[in-house]
């Protein structure tokens, strides 16, 4: 009988006390300031179709879970001037691919805290759902791109 009194006691005490549980697909979190999404690659300020990665790999060394793949864009051909100058083109810096396999991060932000030029970030989509595994499996070249407004894509 004791035990029944100090059941209702807890029941009466929390059930006048505001809810803490979001019921999601009614509600939404509003603070996602300390949510961890999938990483994105973040754009130049002044193009916002080109990364600001710099293909160093430093995010793919740090990882722990080896779910990132940086491919670095070659040199180009050189011209026959500069084979006669003996020059050797520069490759670009920014990465030709850049991919995320989403089924191995666990989101530990090493990658994130490596990155010497700032170009990783968290992103802020709750809403990551897939049927199959291939769906997690992130281009972020591509993702990057999708995410311009359309009147920007229209410039490129």
């Amino acid at each position: 009988m004791w035990s029944l009194v100090v059941g209702l006691n807890i029941t009466g005490k929390y059930f006048l006390q505001p809810n803490v549980t979001i019921h999601y697909p009614r509600q939404e979190v509003d603070n996602l300031a300390t949510f961890r999404g999938h990483i994105e690659l973040i754009p130049e300020d002044n193009d916002p179709l080109t990364p600001r990665c710099i293909s160093c790999g430093t995010c793919a060394r740090a990882c722990p879970s080896n779910c990132i793949t940086v491919t670095k864009k070659k040199a180009p051909a050189p011209t026959p001037e500069e084979v006669e100058q003996g020059v050797k083109p520069k490759a670009p810096k920014d990465p030709e691919t850049f991919r995320l396999d989403f089924t191995l991060c666990s989101l530990c932000g090493q990658c994130v805290m490596s990155c010497p030029a700032d170009a990783i970030r968290f992103s802020q989509n709750i809403n990551i759902a897939g049927y199959s595994r291939q769906d997690f499996y992130f281009d972020l070249i591509a993702r990057l791109r999708s995410r311009l407004p359309k009147h920007v894509k229209k410039a490129e």
